[in-house]
């Protein structure tokens, strides 16, 4: 638990230092941070990661994180074009390999990339967005009060397991002190913006921050109890890998864009 937490500071701090930077080095920090998460489910499902078939998963994700990279080609594509294409790059690469590329693994991987690359994307987007910083930290601080919250409340009086096939600590009493918890800090946020945004919308993205963001800690845990696994990754000591870390992050932050919650 001591090293969880020192690791968990530790790299928060590190994380926000570069949010307050922006710029170039935040941005090279999301995508290396979107790339080790795409590496980690590669390895998860069992392909190689650093074959073909990952390559394209890697340059997918960094087109997906950064569209930017077509405009400068003078490539002018939507997101949903882009996943549409790469729908149908893994379906073709399934017929060119005759079939040593499974569907199964193509489908996986698009998950995949999709999952990393559209997840990433909006994390970097929000910090361009004006008032970004603001928003930034405010997602993030909602959903790490959220964990914090229902960690210890869970802790404290939970007994009614909440999805124990899935995941067996985590209770129902835990999950809603999480909730309470996050709309608490978004309030907070809001009282302190100096009109930013309003107490109604706050708290929208305090119940976002804490409930998309415990569903993408399931899907986490269950696709990993899949494939018999503890963690994602062993970058972090005590919290396990990006994806681990992350996984929160990659469902929250594009839901309340989705949602018009914050200004895009």
């Amino acid at each position: 638990m001591k090293q969880r937490v020192i690791t968990g500071i530790v790299a928060g701090v590190f994380f926000l230092g570069f949010a307050i930077l922006g710029g170039t080095w935040y941005n090279l920090l999301i995508l290396l941070m979107s790339l080790i998460g795409l590496y980690e489910f590669i390895r998860m499902i069992g392909v190689s990661p650093f074959g073909g078939t990952a390559f394209i998963g890697y340059i997918s994700v960094l087109i997906l994180v950064f569209p930017s990279v077509l405009a400068s080609l003078d490539i002018s594509l939507s997101h949903i074009q882009i996943i549409w294409l790469l729908m149908l790059l893994f379906l073709t690469a399934t017929v060119t390999t005759k079939n040593k590329l499974t569907v199964q693994t193509a489908a996986l991987m698009f998950i995949g990339v999709v999952y990393v690359g559209i997840g990433f994307y909006y994390i970097a987007t929000t910090r361009q967005l004006q008032d970004g910083l603001f928003w930034t930290f405010m997602i993030l601080v909602s959903i790490w009060g959220s964990d914090a919250g229902a960690y210890f409340v869970g802790k404290t009086i939970g007994k009614h397991k909440l999805w124990p096939v899935i995941s067996p600590n985590k209770t129902i009493e835990g999950a809603v002190g999480g909730i309470v918890i996050a709309v608490i800090i978004s309030i907070g946020f809001a009282l302190l913006s100096d009109g930013i945004v309003g107490v109604g919308n706050a708290v929208l993205i305090g119940l976002s921050s804490a409930i998309i963001g415990q569903m993408g800690d399931l899907v986490q845990s269950a696709y990993k109890r899949v494939y018999g696994i503890k963690d994602s990754g062993s970058l972090l000591p005590g919290h396990g890998g990006i994806l681990d870390r992350c996984d929160s992050w990659i469902f929250v932050f594009p839901f309340v864009h989705m949602l018009a919650l914050i200004p895009y």
